[in-house]
């Protein structure tokens, strides 16, 4: 028998024995047991935070996080009810924190009078939080606890 004979032949024997084999089970974390072909229950929506208190940013210049409910809130070509409460001049009133000077700012860094057009639409880069178990398990860790963790001294041997 020839290598090409043989090798074809390696190449029969070992792709039955995978079609043979018994699927792998593994269970995804959205669809739980579910098969795939089959539909399952969607989960219940999460409640959004409604606690008015700035979250500690994970990442260096991360939009900050909208920390209230804004269901209803009208926000498209004609008005946007966010700027009500952080558009600059309102905020004395309203103690809302105020939108970034970058906000006011065109593609090349030109101050406007009003919010610039790519700033206006909020909820491109800023997002409420809810309530809601993480789906998957996340061992995500902040650079800063990193280099604080790699400068601290060792502990002493004993």
């Amino acid at each position: 028998m020839n290598l090409r004979a043989l090798t074809l032949a390696t190449c029969v024997i070992l792709g039955s024995a995978a079609w043979a084999a018994p699927p792998l089970e593994v269970e995804d974390p959205m669809r739980g047991p579910t098969p795939v072909a089959q539909e399952t229950d969607p989960p219940l929506i999460s409640p959004v935070e409604n606690k008015d208190i700035r979250r500690m940013r994970t990442y260096s210049m991360q939009p900050p996080t909208i920390p209230h409910k804004i269901d209803g809130y009208q926000v498209d070509k004609d008005f946007n009810r966010c700027l009500a409460c952080h558009a600059r001049v309102n905020t004395e009133e309203t103690q809302a924190p105020p939108l970034s000077v970058t906000h006011y700012m065109d593609r090349d860094s030109n101050v406007l009078a009003e919010v610039s057009p790519r700033r206006y639409f909020c909820v491109q880069c800023h997002v409420p939080q809810t309530e809601a178990k993480p789906l998957v398990s996340n061992t995500y860790q902040d650079i800063d606890v990193i280099l604080k963790r790699l400068s601290a001294p060792a502990p002493a041997k004993k």
